[in-house]
């Protein structure tokens, strides 16, 4: 745990008692706040007692003597409306903050010399991939790494910063939204399209809050911008005329340049120090596939070759890259036919990603939909065979494909997966995929992608290895 002193005998209120907020709410115990503590579900307030917090109801009491609003990431903070409690801090003009600049002032209190090194990754897709591709690099090459904020342990349940430590961090426009503070030693931006705009009010809102991450960093930080978008692209080019040229580091994949670094083919080339040259066989990283990921790569070399680690030894580490859950998942493979679960694409611009990876596709869509629907995700449509279609959105799934692409309106995930598999089973294609990318949250239908991905992991090993009698099927 990272105690965190700013509030020391003060009293402090935290709202939103995930697995977010119960962190910050002990890390603010332990360096001697006093927190009161509430969520507006009940489940939740159950857990955090169980925890040993102190629940006072944020909603009724006075807030006279409430020095900050700790808020958690999912909270609205704007749109569509300010939470209630977000405009009661404001009314005593207290200020709201979220863990990350918690984690952010801890790190400022420290001596210069002796603070740790900070990598923030943003962008709309690929951040999880690339936040793990870059903790995973530097623990192989026998760095001192944590690896969190909006992937797997809340920040401030790590361990107490020290010299010589790496904290790459994933950030959400969220998160982000919350943060004054924080200056990373290297801040990435991977990419943008429409996304959150409830949360964010339009797409200059959304991607403002990106921008946001550069906007805090000092004059000796790095920034590495993915150039593959017409929005990034210009965000760099204004970037480079408010700092020292070298201090801005372009990627791309497709894209070539004389300083940054790129993929071209199935190679991503470095050209930071020297001449460029090719650094990374793509070939060799089985669990990184498709363009996107090609793009993920070049963001996690260059932030990475920017802390000094060497381009051959960073290779040699992506090549043993594990992978992570729900992103591109191979979860099995069943009488020739290969199950992904891709559960993470919440939005077709991330699921397109996928389906240009494969070439016979089974394609399951659905749950939430987002703004924009399917359309970014049609250009592949030439390698989908069928999709399947549940949840929320089926009936404007079925709406945009129709007279587009054969799809079959299944309801759940289950019924889906049947579906797909017993039409790809039949059909005994060469390369047939069945292929979770649901272009949706999940919440209609699953608490979180993770429980989406993992209701599909589990339903695909139930299914029959090999093929079943009719006489059986009855």
């Amino acid at each position: 745990m990272i105690p965190i002193h700013q509030y020391e005998g003060r009293r402090v209120a935290v709202f939103g008692l995930g697995r977010t907020g119960i962190a910050t709410a002990k890390a603010l115990e332990a360096g001697g706040a006093k927190v009161s503590c509430w969520d507006d579900t009940e489940a939740a307030r159950v857990r955090a007692a169980a925890e040993g917090l102190t629940l006072d109801d944020l909603n009724r009491r006075d807030w006279g003597d409430i020095a900050a609003l700790i808020l958690s990431p999912g909270i609205p903070l704007t749109h569509p409306k300010p939470h209630r409690v977000v405009e009661l801090a404001q009314a005593v003009g207290a200020p709201v903050i979220g863990d990350i600049e918690l984690f952010a002032a801890a790190i400022n209190q420290m001596p210069e010399k002796r603070r740790p090194k900070v990598i923030g990754i943003t962008g709309t897709n690929g951040k999880s991939t690339t936040t793990a591709l870059i903790g995973h690099i530097l623990r192989e090459t026998g760095r001192k790494v944590v690896v969190g904020g909006n992937i797997g342990e809340a920040i401030l349940a790590q361990d107490t910063p020290r010299p010589g430590t790496i904290y790459v961090i994933e950030l959400s426009s969220y998160q982000i939204d919350l943060t004054q503070t924080l200056d990373c030693d290297v801040a990435v931006l991977l990419n943008i399209s429409p996304d959150h705009i409830d949360r964010h009010g339009d797409f200059t809102g959304y991607f403002h809050a990106k921008q946001r991450l550069f906007e805090m960093q000092g004059p000796n930080s790095d920034a590495v911008i993915g150039i593959d978008d017409d929005e990034t692209n210009a965000f760099y080019s204004r970037l480079r005329k408010t700092r020292r040229e070298d201090r801005v580091v372009p990627i791309s994949a497709g894209r070539v340049f004389a300083r940054g670094v790129y993929a071209l083919g199935d190679r991503v080339y470095d050209a930071l120090d020297s001449a460029s040259h090719p650094a990374v066989d793509l070939a060799r990283a089985s669990a990184l596939p498709g363009r996107h990921n090609a793009q993920n790569v070049a963001a996690a070399l260059a932030a990475v070759r920017l802390l000094g680690v060497a381009a051959k030894a960073a290779a040699e580490a992506i090549y043993t890259f594990p992978g992570l859950p729900h992103r591109q998942e191979l979860v099995g493979t069943i009488r020739g036919v290969r199950f992904i679960n891709d559960s993470k694409a919440t939005n077709a611009e991330a699921a397109v990603q996928a389906l240009t990876c494969y070439d016979s596709i089974r394609w399951i869509i659905g749950g939430v939909p987002k703004a924009g629907g399917l359309q970014p995700a049609l250009g592949a449509k030439d390698r989908i065979a069928k999709a399947y279609l549940i949840g929320e959105a089926e009936d404007r799934f079925a709406a945009e494909l129709d007279g587009v692409l054969p799809y079959e309106r299944c309801g759940d995930l289950e019924t889906a997966l049947k579906a797909a598999a017993r039409d790809a089973w039949a059909e005994g294609r060469e390369g047939e995929v069945v292929l979770l990318s649901p272009a949706c949250a999940s919440f209609d239908q699953y608490s979180s992608y993770e429980a989406r991905g993992d209701a599909f992991r589990d339903l695909v090993q139930a299914l029959p290895t090999e093929p079943v009698a009719p006489e059986a099927a009855l």
